[in-house]
């Protein structure tokens, strides 16, 4: 059976709000105050600390490289603090990856968040017994895109790594498909759901209920 890997953030869950609150409060920290918007700013969040920190100081002059490194594990810290006050799993999620375990794919998780922050939202929200494996940006001496990060989240749910799916939201998901010679599935929900469909994934989803049967469809 095909093994499905499946990102975290802007796939599994929405978790932009909790992460832009982050950025916030270190801009705070500097007298800038609020310089991220929850809803406009959604899709920056799906791209990591160190963009918020860039966008946001970019609105209030020159962007200091130096700043952003400070800042960093400020934001972790206070991420860390708050994980899951508005954090939430798209409607469907829970209920497609049942589907696929009792149908017999192996399912594990891949993302660019650092692990224990990864481990401790999915507890928080309740699922992470659900995946066979978690590797997140810190687990190997490599992260998304290098295939090998995807190749090793096969293995350790222990499936094929020439025979899986990455179910993902961003062209770092799919860079990281293509690059392993395997399909990716986009979400076209989420933060990033409008840009998905340019991506030319090998299929897209509008909700959960159809995960299922893109993953059939593949083979």
């Amino acid at each position: 059976m095909r093994t499905v890997i499946f990102d975290l953030d802007g796939t599994l869950a929405e978790t932009s709000g909790d992460l832009i609150a982050a950025a916030n409060r270190c801009f705070g920290d500097l007298g800038l105050g609020p310089l991220l918007d929850p809803r406009e700013d959604a899709a920056t969040a799906m791209h990591g600390a160190r963009a918020m920190l860039r966008l946001g100081l970019s609105r209030v002059g020159e962007v200091d490289e130096q700043e952003i490194e400070r800042q960093y594990p400020r934001l972790l810290a206070y991420y860390d603090e708050e994980i899951d006050r508005h954090s939430v799993l798209f409607p469907g999620a829970v209920e497609a990856v049942a589907e696929l375990s009792r149908l017999g794919h192996p399912v594990g998780i891949c993302t660019n968040k650092p692990e224990a922050l990864a481990e401790k939202l999915l507890v928080r929200l309740g699922v992470r017994a659900s995946f066979a494996c978690l590797v997140g940006a810190d687990t190997l001496a490599m992260r998304k895109p290098d295939p090998e990060c995807l190749r090793e989240t096969v293995r350790r749910a222990g499936g094929d790594p020439a025979h899986c799916v990455l179910v993902g939201d961003t062209e770092t998901d799919r860079v990281t498909a293509r690059a392993a010679g395997v399909p990716s599935i986009l979400v076209a929900f989420g933060p990033n759901g409008h840009r998905t469909a340019d991506l030319r994934p090998e299929a897209l989803i509008s909700h959960y209920d159809e995960l299922v049967a893109a993953v059939q469809a593949l083979g």
